[in-house]
């Protein structure tokens, strides 16, 4: 009988794959910071000042067109823990939470099955809620021993010296000189814009100092000629119309990544040990480079391409890119780039690019820039900022690398305005994109069900309400037949849309369709569709419309009664209406701020609002800015 045992053993050894010696598989060490571009001297920045990483890269392949798939951390490292868009997760939004389905699992919990011990002693920051343990435990302090006796690891260490909170940080002696900054041309040369230039660089010196201190721990541990090192930022810097924005800007991120000669044959052909990479990269795909470069297949649900290892796929043609709410504001833009162009679609153009956002708004040169701004002293470039979006922006990444000229009204680039645009609707179809519902009914529509399962649930009719999203927010003059339809459609969310579309559209359609909007303000049995109707008639409509859109939003800007992302488009409606609010204004002192109702991730943000929203009706108070 223990014969029989031990030979059935032994076939069932032989039949599955065997793992390979851990000294024949590569650790990987990432040396991630916080919202920086490529703004290093490997990247031909003159004013960067940054040896360690330089000396790094001359040793590595610099990957010249890597991209943050989110132009802020949250929905970045969501991105990138994933290997999913958070588009298709419901996880866009800043500082959200969903549940995932049962059968996702994060890389590292992919790795560990594998044999490898997975550490991350800093920051993880995810708006997805995981199944199951993700991270080994190590110690924070002094996580080098530990490694080196888990090999085969996978390892993460963050530096939190560069992110935007640092730029702002007083007093400060500044290193770089603030005269040499390189200012682009959308912000305003000034002293005070300077000196955050100049800070931020500061920053990013101090960040490389750290970097290289990592890069002798691993030499002094004997680990240099066994681990591949990436490094990279997790978006653009944390200046203003960089950060969370979809410029390239927001976008565009420092990639490095060092292959010891032993693991030579995981590049690529056109990825070289030392040297640039042209191919398009993003954070989607560094899930599926993972497995790849421990001879793994990515599971179905992966949805980005390995660039390095046993299974790289050939280069990506396109990189995509999204926008969802900012903090306290909602808002929806996605964006796609080829070789040479970039694409972004704004799917609320109403709201500003600069809309006030609190935190943003602590940064000197946010308030310096909107200053000049109301006091009509910048270019016409450097207001577009403040100003309400086009629905299509178009940018040739070759000759207008700032991103300052629209070509979407260029006759000779229609046809690549065609087909980013046809590329961009593929996409969120494929990908099935639920962040075209409100977010409040992302959390309510479907109870029991996660976002995902929502998003691929057939019976969603996604192609309708993306449909009706893009008709509503094109702004197009023959496009009132299509909304009025949408306004009674069957759906809540192309409801929504279409109600949105009258928003957009702004004095004339919203009239012509007051019966209507105020209907769905009283009855809808939707209260995000309510509320958008409610801003709509607000803004727009006729003045004995007033007092049942108030009564609507009040209602709906109480999070204790509808929770947090209802609350968060009532007072954004609210604040839109400017003075027309002034009759309810002690109302809305009395709203609820705090309590059980808000999400753990985003508990400040009614505040914020609220707070917004008196500055503007109240007597102006010092240090307010007045911004929309």
């Amino acid at each position: 009988m223990a014969r029989t045992i031990f030979a059935f053993a032994s076939a069932l050894c032989l039949m599955l794959p065997a793992a390979l010696p851990a000294a024949d598989r590569p650790n990987i060490l990432w040396l991630t910071t916080e919202d920086i571009g490529p703004e290093l001297g490997c990247y031909g920045d003159p004013y960067a000042d940054t040896p360690q990483l330089d000396a790094f890269a001359r040793r590595s392949c610099r990957f010249l067109n890597a991209w943050s798939n989110a132009p802020v951390c949250a929905p970045a490292r969501t991105t990138i823990i994933s290997g999913v868009e958070p588009t298709c997760l419901g996880a866009e939004h800043m500082r959200s939470l969903v549940s995932i389905p049962g059968f996702m699992k994060l890389y590292p919990q992919l790795m560990r099955e594998q044999g490898y011990f997975c550490a991350n002693p800093g920051k993880t920051d995810y708006n997805i809620i995981p199944n199951g343990q993700v991270w080994d435990d190590v110690k924070k302090q002094n996580p080098w021993p530990q490694l080196k006796s888990h090999q085969p690891f996978m390892a993460v260490f963050n530096y939190v010296g560069t992110h935007e909170s640092q730029i702002r940080k007083r007093p400060h002696q500044a290193v770089h000189d603030p005269a040499q900054a390189i200012v682009p041309p959308y912000h305003p040369d000034t002293p005070t814009v300077r000196t955050d230039w100049a800070q931020y660089y500061d920053n990013i010196t101090e960040m490389d100092e750290w970097f290289g201190r990592q890069i002798r721990q691993l030499q002094a541990q004997g680990l240099e000629d066994n681990t591949i090192v990436f490094f990279y930022g997790d978006h653009g810097s944390g200046m203003p119309r960089h950060k969370r924005n979809l410029n390239q800007s927001g976008l565009h991120v420092a990639l490095l990544v060092y292959v010891p000669e032993r693991f030579y044959h995981l590049l690529p052909q056109d990825v070289p040990a030392q040297g640039t990479a042209s191919r398009l990269v993003s954070f989607v795909d560094l899930t599926a480079t993972l497995l790849s470069l421990i001879d793994q297949k990515p599971p179905e649900w992966v949805q980005g391409t390995a660039f390095l290892g046993t299974q790289a796929g050939p280069p990506a043609r396109y990189q995509y890119g999204f926008r969802g709410r900012m903090d306290e504001r909602f808002d929806l833009s996605r964006t796609v780039r080829n070789e040479r162009f970039h694409y972004i679609r704004h799917y609320m153009p109403h709201r500003l690019a600069g809309t006030h956002l609190a935190y943003m708004f602590e940064t000197p040169t946010t308030r310096e820039w909107h200053q000049l701004f109301l006091e009509g002293k910048l270019n016409a470039v450097q207001s577009v900022f403040w100003e309400p979006k086009a629905s299509e922006e178009l940018f040739d990444l070759q000759s207008d690398p700032d991103e300052i000229k629209n070509l979407v009204a260029s006759p000779e680039h229609q046809t690549v305005l065609a087909e980013l645009r046809q590329a961009h609707l593929d996409h969120v179809l494929t990908i099935r994109d639920v962040g075209f519902l409100p977010e409040d009914e992302l959390h309510h529509r479907a109870p029991g069900k996660s976002p995902y399962e929502l998003g691929h649930d057939p019976t969603l009719p996604l192609e309708e309400i993306v449909r009706m999203a893009h008709v509503a927010s094109l702004r197009l003059p023959d496009a009132q037949a299509d909304l009025h339809a949408g306004l009674m459609h069957g759906d809540s969310a192309v409801r929504y849309w279409a109600a949105m579309g009258y928003l957009q559209r702004g004095t004339a359609a919203v009239q012509s369709e007051d019966a209507l909007l105020k209907a769905l303000v009283l009855n809808d049995p939707s209260p995000s569709v309510r509320t958008v109707a409610a801003e709509a008639l607000g803004r727009y409509g006729l003045v004995e419309d007033l007092p049942a859109v108030l009564a609507w939003l009040l209602e709906a800007a109480n999070g204790e009664k509808h929770g947090p992302y209802l609350s968060i488009a009532g007072l954004e409606a609210l604040d839109a209406l400017d003075e027309k609010a002034l009759p309810v204004i002690d109302q809305i002192r009395e709203l609820p701020r705090k309590g059980d109702w808000e999400s753990p991730r985003n508990s400040n943000y009614a505040d914020r609002l609220i707070d917004q929203i008196l500055a503007e009706l109240e007597p102006a108070k010092p240090g307010t800015s007045g911004q929309k």
